[in-house]
């Protein structure tokens, strides 16, 4: 099995690292040139929680691509979601047109997107639970130890061959399951990714402090609650994430077991490690574009459709697009989301 992933940044710098080092053939191609000509010249080097891994993957550079002489069995899509369309009609081109098919590794719900290029039969989600930066060429590192890694599904429920396939691989990264509820795994996700992401880019926490501290929390709460109504509405049946779970968010949002949800969050703050970002507040200190609208935007966006108020998705995303590219973290920045707390 022949494995291309587009995007070597944190997840996928760190799933592919393991991979490579596991035994299989990785291709990782990236738009970072300096990143490429370290993973080259030395390797990439990958660090977990149980230790540092020097690990040996194919790296390449976009350009480089048309010298690819055989084809992908499998395209890893790991870029961030604004570039989703680009870089999944790139990689259609060297991804066995047969046999091949395509894992969307990503932040927010873009797998239709891939499947309106590549055909819904040779589409795959991947729901992500470990968390990972890269902040220099040639390193990445993974930030938490929770024992579950991946979910992967097909977009019909389906248990297919290739999808065990694509599971027992992954195993090499960290445990992984195979699910027949692709779209709740996703809003299920897409909930987490909304208490925490925009928060920690907008006020410069970390992931574990967004989950600690208690006006930040509390904000990150409504923000949950919000993304389940919007799912519930659309009829997707939600799980538990990270130990996290969705009814009780939405309970907690209206004044009820907070406690519960409370400490929820402080064991996923725990599970975590007390450094990770997540890739939100990693773009927000590169100075890079963030992903809101494909994040809170996106429950924004899909509650105006269900007639689901969503006040304070709509705030984030309005505070995050009139601070701009570039903008320096700040925790004044949430203050009307605190201000905004009906309790």
């Amino acid at each position: 099995m022949r494995i291309g992933i587009i995007g070597a940044g944190g997840i996928g710098g760190v799933i592919g690292g393991l991979l490579s080092y596991n035994g299989y053939d990785v291709t990782l191609v990236d738009q970072w040139e300096e990143h490429v000509k370290a993973i080259k010249k030395n390797g990439l080097i990958v660090e977990t929680q149980n230790g540092s891994y020097t690990t040996y993957p194919r790296a390449i550079s976009i350009s480089e691509l048309q010298e690819q002489k055989t084809f992908f069995t499998v395209s890893f899509i790991v870029v961030k979601s604004y570039d989703t369309e680009w870089a999944t009609s790139l990689m259609k081109s060297y991804t066995d047109p047969d046999s091949g098919y395509f894992v969307d590794f990503q932040n927010g719900i873009n797998d239709e997107k891939i499947a309106s290029i590549v055909g819904k039969e040779k589409s795959v989600g991947s729901i992500i639970t470990i968390g990972a930066g890269c902040y220099e060429p040639g390193k990445v590192i993974r930030t938490d130890n929770y024992p579950l890694g991946f979910k992967v599904g097909e977009h019909d429920g389906a248990i297919s061959e290739r999808l065990k396939a694509l599971n027992n691989i992954l195993c090499s990264v960290a445990d992984s399951e195979i699910t027949t509820d692709l779209w709740g795994e996703r809003w299920s996700k897409l909930m987490v990714n909304c208490m925490a992401n925009a928060l920690a880019g907008l006020t410069g926490y970390s992931t574990s402090e967004v989950r600690t501290i208690p006006e930040v929390r509390r904000v990150g709460i409504q923000l949950g609650a919000e993304v389940v109504r919007v799912a519930l509405a659309l009829g997707y049946k939600l799980h538990s994430v990270a130990g996290v779970s969705p009814e009780l968010v939405m309970d907690a949002a209206n004044g009820k077991n907070i406690e519960i949800v409370e400490n929820s969050l402080l064991e996923a703050a725990r599970k975590g490690g007390p450094g990770g970002r997540p890739s939100f507040g990693q773009d927000v200190i590169k100075k890079r574009r963030t992903e809101i609208e494909f994040l809170n935007g996106y429950v924004s966006e899909k509650g105006k459709q269900m007639n689901i108020p969503t006040p304070f998705n709509d705030e984030i995303v309005n505070i995050v697009l009139r601070l701009g590219i570039g903008f320096d973290s700040d925790p004044a920045h949430i203050k009307k989301l605190v201000e905004m707390l009906p309790y």
